[in-house]
């Protein structure tokens, strides 16, 4: 890999764009270190999870990623999306690997619109009978 390959992912309302170069192994989210952008421990396994899911890749490629919209968990995985299709571009026999972990799969799941006479999406205002 002699150029920096770049990826999106996406999740909720979060949008990742990532960019992958030969490096030592940092990820920088938005200017910053990604434990510092992401304080939860769990928030964090899931931006290095396709890394880790592969064995020698791990400290060896710099990522920097610019994220917008949504909130932390939907920016998390939308990172993690982007990182595993990033991957599978540098070397298709990635792929197997990522796809058994369920890492090239677009979680397409979003919140459901509010109807009219509802509180919520679902949620129907209390019932009285009198």
């Amino acid at each position: 890999m002699e150029k920096q390959i770049n990826a999106v992912g996406r999740r909720k309302e979060a949008v990742a764009r990532v960019y992958v170069t030969k490096g030592t192994g940092t990820i920088t989210v938005n200017d910053k270190e990604y434990k510092q952008y992401f304080p939860l421990m769990y928030l964090q396994n899931q931006v290095e999870l396709p890394m880790k899911t592969l064995e020698g890749v791990e400290g060896t490629l710099d990522v920097v990623v610019n994220v917008n919209g949504g909130g932390p968990k939907g920016q998390a995985e939308a990172i993690k999306l982007g990182i595993a299709r990033a991957l599978c571009e540098i070397n298709p026999e990635y792929r197997p690997a990522l796809k058994k972990e369920g890492l090239m799969r677009r979680d397409s799941r979003s919140v459901e619109r509010k109807k009219f006479g509802k509180a919520k999406a679902r949620r129907s205002f209390q019932f009285s009978k009198r």
